[in-house]
């Protein structure tokens, strides 16, 4: 920013500087401005020393670029997770002191041998566990991160209670210490896996890397900070039992209460089964798109056997579309059906078959992920329109002719990624030809 020229000095021989510090263009502070004459220099500085010093450690633990650099839910998740991860360093502490002591660190009766064999085990629990885990659940983690962090955490609650008790069933040690372990194992492949899902959600500068960079750093503060606290509080609680239970259960439920909190901040704006479902119903309902945020206070993010749900049986529209089923499961009264109706998905590359209040979407091989995405808002469509047992496939066709195309533009003008819905890896595809009622499904 120029200033005034000096008077009777020549404009050739006068110059302005201002010095600005920040990570990004739209988050600067001006620090100094230097003006100099043929015959001086004067600078003047702005802001303390202190400042500029914490500014920098700032700096370790944010993005750069920060606010805006990441999304506006990246502040109320990564201050519940850091209170979270508080609390788990704390905890850890314990069940760690009650783990050795279990294997007899400190007796003058067991024996390296005896207690490097043990750890062994557990180890190598834990390693099948989370191979096993992610041969069952693994492409099942980008599609629904909110509820595997969920469940990730509570795994590793479960794993630290099960070291906790160690002590008390000796005769047991061997079980409990791998149970315990296989349940951590769950929490480092769904933990590792969703929090990547996450950091492509907060990074709106593609900084995925800086993101998890500075996750790093606070996530090692947080560890230094809980040991700490972890260690002073086994000092004192040691030898007491009953203080050690009620600091542990005390810790595990905020633990439990900040992990909620930390997923029920983000607003997600990845296409899922749910959050399809949700929009599709709003749009039906009122022709508009909800934004990212309303659209996360619907969400169901505990577990479906968590789920009063389960109890009373009651299915929501997306948990009745089956995306991706067998071609070999269809009995030849599915097959009249399908010939039936496949006029209705001519031009498609997959077909829909309406059978006992559940419809099931066979994908074709040549499917593309936008054809994956129409495939199941058409089934979700079908399943909404469904009435006294008949099929409505008609209904469900012109709604997708007439409004299909208006509902995406409105999801992209929301902010909503459309290029692929988030869903199961989809093993099953099928071949099929449009023609005389003699032709075979291939």
């Amino acid at each position: 920013m120029d200033a005034p020229h000096p008077q009777g000095e020549a404009a050739a021989a006068w110059v302005t500087v201002e010095e600005w510090s920040g990570s990004s263009a739209s988050a600067l502070s001006r620090t100094a401005v230097l003006t100099a004459s043929a015959s001086s220099l004067t600078s003047r500085r702005f802001g303390s020393r202190w400042g500029r010093i914490g500014g920098r450690m700032l700096g370790a633990f944010v993005p750069e670029g920060f606010p805006g650099s990441v999304t506006p839910d990246y502040v109320p998740f990564q201050m519940w997770d850091t209170l979270q991860g508080l609390s788990t360093y704390i905890r850890a502490m314990l069940s760690t002191q009650a783990l050795l002591g279990a294997i007899g660190v400190g007796e003058q009766s067991a024996t390296v041998i005896g207690a490097t064999f043990q750890w062994f085990l557990r180890d190598l629990t834990g390693m099948l566990g989370g191979i096993l885990f992610t041969f069952y659940q693994g492409s099942n983690l980008d599609s629904n991160a909110k509820m595997w962090r969920l469940v990730a955490d509570f795994m590793n609650d479960l794993g630290m209670l099960m070291d906790l008790l160690s002590p008390l069933f000796p005769s047991s040690l061997i079980v409990i210490m791998c149970l315990g372990s296989l349940s951590r194992s769950f929490t480092g492949v769904a933990s590792g896996a969703t929090r990547a899902a996450l950091t492509q959600h907060f990074a709106l500068a593609n900084n995925a890397a800086d993101i998890s960079a500075k996750e790093g750093s606070q996530e090692t503060l947080a560890t230094m900070v809980g040991m700490g606290l972890g260690m002073l509080l086994a000092h004192i609680t040691r030898g007491h039992a009953l203080s050690v239970w009620a600091s542990f259960l005390s810790l595990t439920m905020f633990h439990m209460y900040a992990n909620y909190k930390a997923v029920k901040s983000l607003s997600l704006t990845t296409l899922n089964y749910e959050r399809t479902s949700i929009l599709l119903q709003h749009f039906k309902e009122c022709g508009e798109v909800l934004a990212p945020q309303q659209v996360s206070q619907q969400e169901h993010i505990l577990p479906f056997w968590s789920s009063w749900r389960k109890l009373i049986r009651i299915k929501l529209a997306h948990e009745r579309v089956h995306l991706g089923a067998k071609a070999s499961m269809l009995a030849h009264t599915d097959m009249l059906e399908i010939a039936k109706t496949r006029s209705h998905y001519e031009n498609s590359n997959y077909l829909l078959l309406d059978k006992e209040g559940s419809v099931h979407v066979f994908i074709h091989k040549q499917a593309t992920p936008a054809d994956v995405l129409k495939s199941f808002i058409h089934g979700l469509v079908l399943a909404n329109s469904a009435q006294n047992g008949k099929s409505q496939h008609a209904e469900a066709r012109r709604f997708m002719d007439e409004k299909y195309n208006t509902f995406i533009s409105k999801l992209q003008a929301k902010g909503y990624s459309t290029e692929r819905l988030l869903s199961h890896s989809i093993v099953w595809r099928a071949h099929w030809l449009h023609g005389p009622m003699d032709e075979k499904l291939k």
